[in-house]
């Protein structure tokens, strides 16, 4: 072998050597076939209401929703290939025409000035090689090979198909459908001929090329489009001109972020999900169906929001005019950055507004549920969920007030005593938990003799429930009622937890609530029916799983006391004022200084619990701002409306067998005579019922009976 020879084959091999090796180093870390061929898109996670409208997207950086090219109009796919890839049906994932005219161009440039990127190439890129988007050639010859491996695994149909739901699109909208969404506000499946021919421009350069960027841009990035379809025979000479003087057609403004539906309640299964799906919740294109009703949220958020505006302004004008209450909120640190005293202040009623709305804002929390399965059909955790995301539904406990004492009069029926029980409305001590002797008293210092449970209840007196927990029940008994119903919050044993001592929590007393309503069983509140993969399997299946926590009997006969605060009690505006006439029970709640006010409340299909206040438990809503003035304006409107929205039929409910309904004296408590001057009907359970006939209003006088106490 001659030397030259030699040496020729020993560059031979160096060649071959090198090449292989750095063959090797470009194909190291590409994807492999079996990635290639398990694609699977990050797809954004869907939420339905329980009348199947969307109601949010989760997802993860990118807002995606796969949509098959084949319901996708043609359109869309021919204004891609148009101007990204005339030669898409002709090349084997490069293009060598392209390529040969940009390596003129660079090295005519000594850099990388232009691409000769395929539709594939581009795919290529996003899919596998985002970690590395920098122009460099070694990255492009990655690039080339991984769309080669690209044609060979998919067909051309497939390719368009996975580039349409995967590519950017511009302001965090990946996929056609989430661009169509976002700039025309429909569905992918019916964008026309412009809006196909936008939203292909795009793509080049989303983010300059973007209509809410530059407008004219645009259009002129879209016009041409539209001339590369002509160019193409997608579109005629007549489409053409049609479409090309068209508006853009996209939303008059730029959507942004918003809290939309339910934002409170997506909050709260988002935390909920979070636990169980991890990232599957933002990347695993799940579909969740929940309990919610966007009918009840709707006019749950309307009514409510009347409302926080009415005791706002009513807060600010009480503040308004007691300085001293006002120096409390603004002070003085923020008066020196006015650089105006107090009361220069409070005579200007716009600033006063505006300080107070952002230091001193009222909070409300609203929870709507169905008794019968647990559902939350609605669920409002704050008047504004962008600056307050601390849920006051599910998560804030607050004292009850009077709104406690269903707990109480439950214990002492369910120990078989009756509505017709006797106690004297007079005045008590109670010691509280800190050892303080307190002489409650009854709202507008009402006094009187011997009262009835039930007028009781229905008028919200204070000395007949603290009576009752001291002569004929115990805190001990009357907590654990409340514990057995749903409450979970720590609540003192004390006497005064007669009047709402303790804290509760809005979503919980609601609930226990609602075991009235369902004859004594509580429903375990529900938020999610069923969870789905991107395929329809069911990864999840919430059955409604209920509790008998009270005897239907108990339940029944806590309820017909309760239905007396809407006839005639403290409840009572919800039918002379807001015309809501359905069968219902309820009860209003005011704590001490007036600092929470609530309305809790339910009908056979519906219970709702309505609380208002301020976050700092230590402003107060005002003097006179009970459960009824505050509360009840937003749950007898929203009650009503709600109703007769999804279309309920009026029920009653069902009275069990083991109790009755007798003609009582009003003075003896016994079985009303024709002789009875003033007879009224009365329940019982069977057993208790009164089985003697009226004997004051004869010649034999009736002894009234020691009462025995519950232990």
């Amino acid at each position: 072998m001659s030397k030259k020879i030699l040496v020729w084959l020993i560059i031979f091999l160096i060649c071959l050597t090198v090449g292989y090796t750095g063959f090797n180093f470009l194909n190291s870390g590409l994807p492999s076939l079996s990635k290639l061929e398990d694609y699977k898109p990050s797809l954004a996670s869907k939420v339905f209401s329980r009348n199947l409208e969307l109601i949010h997207e989760f997802y993860y950086q990118e807002r995606r929703t796969y949509t098959p090219i084949e319901e996708l109009p043609p359109f869309m796919w021919q204004a891609i290939v148009s101007i990204e890839d005339r030669r898409f049906f002709k090349h084997w994932g490069l293009d060598p025409v392209r390529n040969i005219k940009a390596i003129f161009v660079n090295i005519m440039a000594l850099g990388i000035e232009e691409g000769a990127s395929t539709l594939t190439q581009q795919l290529a890129r996003q899919l596998y090689m985002e970690q590395s988007l920098e122009k460099t050639f070694s990255r492009k010859i990655r690039e080339q090979i991984t769309a080669v491996e690209i044609e060979r695994t998919y067909t051309k149909r497939e390719i368009l198909d996975i580039y349409l739901n995967y590519m950017n699109y511009g302001h965090g909208s990946y996929g056609v459908h989430a661009a169509a969404k976002f700039y025309f506000g429909k569905d992918a499946r019916k964008l026309n001929i412009q809006e196909c021919a936008m939203l292909a421009g795009l793509l080049q350069r989303p983010a300059s090329l973007s209509p809410y960027v530059n407008s004219d841009r645009a259009k002129r990035r879209r016009n041409l489009v539209l001339a590369a379809m002509n160019k193409m025979n997608y579109l005629t000479d007549e489409q053409y001109i049609e479409t090309r003087d068209s508006e853009l057609g996209v939303l008059a403004e730029k959507p942004t972020k918003a809290s939309g539906v339910a934002p409170y309640f997506i909050e709260h299964i988002r935390q909920e999900l979070g636990k169980r799906y991890g990232m599957d919740l933002y990347k695993a294109g799940l579909k969740i169906y929940t309990t919610l009703d966007t009918r009840a949220q709707f006019l749950a958020e309307e009514i409510s929001k009347t409302q926080i505006e009415v005791m706002q302004v009513r807060t600010n004008r009480r503040l308004q005019k007691d300085l001293e209450e006002l120096e409390k909120i603004i002070t003085p640190d923020i008066q020196q950055q006015l650089d105006l005293s107090l009361a220069q202040i409070a005579r200007d009623t716009v600033l006063t507004d505006s300080l107070l709305t952002t230091l001193s804002p009222i909070q409300m929390g609203l929870i709507s549920i169905e008794p019968k399965t647990g559902h939350i059909l609605a669920m409002i955790g704050g008047r504004d969920f962008e600056m307050y995301k601390f849920n006051r539904a599910t998560q804030a406990q607050r004292q009850p007030g009077s709104a406690f004492k269903p707990f109480l009069y439950t214990a002492v029926i369910d120990n078989n005593y009756s509505p017709t029980l006797e106690l004297l409305n007079q005045p008590v001590v109670v010691f509280l938990e800190n050892g303080q002797r307190w002489s409650p008293h009854n709202y507008g210092e009402t006094m009187g003799g011997l009262t009835t449970i039930r007028e009781g209840l229905k008028r919200s007196l204070n000395l007949i429930s603290v009576r009752l927990i001291q002569e004929v029940t115990n805190p001990i008994v009357v907590i654990d009622y409340a514990k057995k119903m749903g409450i979970s919050t720590e609540i003192p044993a004390v006497d005064a937890i007669a009047l709402g001592a303790g804290s509760v929590i809005p979503l919980e007393i609601t609930s226990a609530y609602s075991s009235f309503a369902n004859q004594g069983v509580r429903m375990e509140p529900i938020t999610i029916i069923r969870v789905e993969d991107q395929f329809g399997n069911i990864l999840e299946e919430n059955i409604p799983q209920g509790k008998e926590v009270l005897r239907k009997s108990t339940a029944y006969i806590m309820t017909d006391m309760l239905k007396s605060v809407l006839v005639g009690g403290t409840g009572a505006r919800s039918r002379w004022l807001y015309k809501f006439y359905r069968p219902a029970g309820g009860k209003t709640g005011t704590t001490n200084d007036y600092t929470d006010a609530w309305f809790v409340g339910f009908t056979p299909q519906i219970a709702t619990g309505v609380w208002f206040g301020f976050d700092n438990p230590a402003q107060q809503l005002g003097s006179g701002q009970t459960g009824t003035v505050v509360a009840l304006p937003v749950w007898a409107p929203y009650m009503k409306a709600v109703h007769d929205s999804l279309g309920l039929p009026e029920e009653d409910f069902i009275m069990p067998t083991d109790v009755v309904r007798e003609k009582v004296c009003k003075e003896s408590k016994q079985l009303a005579t024709p002789e009875c001057p003033d007879p009224y009907e009365e329940i019982f359970m069977t057993d208790f019922a009164p089985k003697k006939k009226c004997e004051v209003h004869s010649t034999i006088q009736n002894r009234t009976p020691r009462r025995r106490r519950i232990r």
